[in-house]
């Protein structure tokens, strides 16, 4: 048995520390000094995201309960109780974990880069989630005559699944004003949700030399240039089309030609319409690579649940700023613990059994090997029965 670090210290390990102080250093601040240091704050509030704490008291019910593991787990001397970590949340600016989040992303992405995908290029998909907040508590975040709320939007690299870039901002502001924060890489392929359906802003993106896939918002107006007839569907595409819009304000917007695409997804029992400006690949690809689309969905519902962002352990701007460069932080974190140790294994999983024992000593490593022993024993007796 491994009798040395903490599985949480472990996780700790993989955390760039000196890059973390380096950025402390840029956004002087009246906490600099206090004995709770701004090392010590981000590890608590991994700590929070990876046990599930739903409030800042329980956070700091249990870190208080382990007092005597605190110096051993990372979390200072003595753990800060939550008056401290309270006024930690408030004060401190959040840039700091903003930019180790970007951080942390980059080394995140740059790991998982070599898994394979089957499609050669990259591929980003974008989309947003609103986290709705009680008014009477969320001035700073009013949108609605009766509701707060904030709107996380997110660019995820398809490849790597990992967040590459994201912005938090108030729940009123719309889905394509974060089109424009976006830096296209030419050749990439950028794969939107029909809310995004901004013709001039699609053909922005054309104009930096990427690719865009997205759902038909509404029924525009359109003259088909080429491929009018129906295909046979075996691949699930019915149409796949050259056009050109008709309608003068959408003619304006997007002057030049575009790729129609419908597809039939049997397993939905439904059809989708896609646009793209991407003219090389398949028709079957593009509607591949709007599936993937999905992964976003998968890490805002991670965001939601797993990482405890749905109720805030504070509320400030500051405090809601801070806990979700966090778990962003958190997200990554885990995903190259995932890589380096060569887990195989869904994020997601990781997440939940490394959460569940970070107060053990065990191997990082051996926490899995049980795992991977039942999966081979599963699969020998699937050898087994099929003879």
């Amino acid at each position: 048995m491994h009798i040395g670090k903490y599985v949480f210290a472990q996780i700790a390990s993989f955390l760039p520390q000196r890059q973390f102080r380096r950025i402390v250093l840029k956004y002087l601040d009246k906490t600099q000094k206090w004995s709770f240091s701004h090392w010590n704050h981000l590890l608590t509030l991994i700590f929070g995201q990876l046990l599930g704490c739903g409030t800042l008291r329980e956070l700091t019910d249990i870190t208080t309960a382990h007092a005597k593991r605190s110096y051993h787990l990372g979390l200072g001397e003595t753990p800060a109780n939550r008056n401290m970590l309270s006024k930690a949340n408030m004060l401190r600016d959040p840039r700091i974990f903003e930019e180790y989040a970007f951080l942390m992303v980059s080394l995140a992405q740059e790991r998982r880069l070599t898994k394979e995908f089957e499609l050669h290029g990259r591929f980003y998909a974008v989309d947003s989630t609103t986290i709705d907040l009680c008014m009477s508590l969320f001035l700073w975040a009013h949108f609605r005559s009766t509701k707060s709320g904030i709107r996380v939007h997110t660019q995820i690299d398809i490849a790597t699944e990992i967040p590459v870039f994201y912005r938090i901002t108030n729940a009123i502001v719309h889905d394509t004003k974060f089109m424009d924060c976006i830096t296209y890489e030419p050749s990439a392929c950028y794969v939107f949700d029909r809310g995004y359906f901004d013709l001039a802003r699609l053909f922005f993106i054309h104009l930096c030399g990427a690719f865009f896939i997205i759902r038909e918002k509404g029924k525009p107006e359109y003259e088909v240039l080429s491929g009018d007839n129906l295909l046979d569907g075996e691949d699930g595409v019915l149409l796949d089309q050259t056009i050109r819009f008709t309608g003068e304000r959408n003619f304006n917007n997007y002057p030049s030609q575009i790729r129609r695409i419908v597809y039939y997804a049997a397993d939905l029992g439904r059809s989708f319409i896609y646009y793209t400006n991407n003219f090389y690949l398949s028709a079957k690809d593009i509607a591949l690579l709007y599936r993937y689309r999905w992964q976003v969905e998968l890490f805002f519902k991670w965001i939601k649940q797993h990482l405890r962002v749905k109720r805030f352990w504070g509320e400030s701007e500051n405090a809601v700023r801070i806990q979700i460069h966090v778990a962003i932080i958190t997200y990554c974190l885990v995903a190259i613990i995932e890589h380096d140790l060569k887990l195989d294994r869904p994020v997601f999983e990781v997440m939940r059994i490394l959460g569940s024992s970070l107060l053990v000593k065990d191997n990082l490593r051996e926490l899995f090997e049980h795992r991977q022993e039942e999966d081979a024993d599963d699969g020998q007796l699937e050898m087994e029965f099929s003879f």
